[in-house]
């Protein structure tokens, strides 16, 4: 037998390859190569996994994210602003109202105005209910992978409650397209603060059930505790973000550094973890879900009256009685319709805090109605490059719940 056992395998023409070692120990003679995904449930069929193993230990990876190429940013240069809203619903599809406001923002930012006070904390208000979704996506996805099936169903049905009230604003439960430069589409239902209210309840009780299923339960910590560790430099130096960082004890919350849609306005905490272990991960992502039911309660409590959108016909589509019923609105209409919202010439940079941690955009105007250019920070694709140091010493088992707890979402890692 050879000393090296060469594997090669890659995609459209392109080789990689993993040898397969002799080691000198007294269990396993050699190494050996195992692949996991794009097709395995658990990698979302877009993500592939090639590990060397010495017996049931990960002694080194390789991780591809090349399997999704939508072209997010391609195709936003070939559309007006606007038009870029359904483009953004698909980057993180379970929170696809921060990504809209985002992009509102960064155009916002590039033109120079601030929509009103209303606009922005109802964009508060459905950013936390949307991270919420967000959060109990991951962690009822992750407690299923573990085995803990019951607690998937409990944190999906208070997940439901949530959905549905999204779909009463937006008329979607998943591609929004509810946000609009200056503005939104349309304001809240009415009774939706009640509403809220009465979901927050349901989602309390299931998040109780959970805690008690799972937090304190031996199995599930044995199986999380002190598994992938990332210390609070590392996390740095990888430009981690969002609830991975913050479960390596790094206190940076967009939110908190670099306030945005008046959330200055807004008493919350932000939670952190001491070991940046699986636990942590898990543990963090639970208790910002306390928080944002507490900021979506402040914005309910302190909602401002007023309008929703900028009274700017060059940046706003005008009433629909001023257009059919005088010359300046229907002139007005359709030159922001035919032409779109043309901002000055030159770039900006707008992060928010999304779901997975700092969700930004760089922009790029030429002083047309299309964007020059456009590039989104992603966080899960960014997250994805500390993947490989965090299945080092792992073991074969613990690979799905790591990958859980980065929480790629395949349309943020399009490239």
């Amino acid at each position: 037998m050879s000393d090296l056992l060469n594997v090669d395998y890659g995609v459209g023409g392109v080789t990689t390859t993993m040898r397969s070692r002799p080691l000198g120990d007294d269990l396993h003679s050699e190494t050996m190569i195992l692949n996991l995904g794009p097709a395995h449930p658990a990698t979302h069929g877009t993500v592939r996994l090639v590990v060397e193993l010495s017996g049931e230990k990960i002694i080194d990876a390789d991780v591809e994210v090349g399997y999704l190429h939508r072209g997010f940013e391609k195709m936003s240069e070939v559309v007006d602003y606007n038009q870029v809203m359904p483009y953004t619903d698909r980057l993180n599809y379970v929170s696809p109202l921060i990504n809209n406001f985002g992009w509102c923002m960064t155009v916002e930012k590039l033109i120079g105005v601030e929509v009103p006070k209303r606009c922005q904390y109802i964009r508060v208000l459905l950013s936390e209910i949307s991270r919420i979704t967000d959060h109990l996506t991951c962690l009822g996805a992750s407690a299923m992978e573990l085995g803990a099936f019951t607690v998937m169903l409990y944190m999906m049905q208070a997940r439901e409650y949530l959905w549905e009230l999204i779909e009463e604003v937006t008329g979607a439960r998943l591609t929004i397209s509810y946000g609009r430069v200056g503005g939104l589409r349309a304001d809240l239902t009415d009774g939706f603060g009640e509403k809220v209210l009465k979901a927050f309840k349901g989602v309390k009780d299931h998040l109780d059930n959970c805690d008690r299923l799972l937090s304190r339960n031996r199995i599930f910590m044995d199986r999380m505790c002190d598994v992938a560790p990332v210390t609070g430099e590392e996390a740095i130096a990888y430009s981690l973000s969002g609830p991975l960082l913050r479960a390596s004890g790094v206190n940076y919350d967009v939110r908190k550094a670099f306030p945005y849609s008046s959330y200055e306005d807004f008493e919350f905490q932000v939670p952190l973890g001491t070991k940046g272990d699986n636990y942590d991960r898990f543990q963090v992502r639970l208790l910002e879900i306390e928080q944002s039911m507490k900021i979506c309660e402040q914005a309910i409590k302190n909602m401002p009256e007023g309008p929703i959108n900028l009274d700017d016909p060059h940046i706003v589509l005008a009433p629909k009685d001023e257009v059919y019923g005088s010359i300046d609105g229907m002139i007005n209409h359709f030159e922001l319709v035919i032409k779109g919202v043309e901002p000055p010439k030159g770039d900006v940079y707008l992060p928010v805090e999304g779901g997975n941690g700092e969700l930004g955009y760089y922009t790029v105007s030429d002083g047309s109605g299309r964007p020059y250019r456009v590039h989104v920070r992603a966080p899960s694709f960014i997250h994805m490059g500390i993947m490989r140091k965090m299945l080092m010493g792992a073991n074969i088992a613990d690979v799905v719940p790591i990958f859980g707890m980065i929480n790629m979402i395949g349309g943020e890692c399009d490239r």
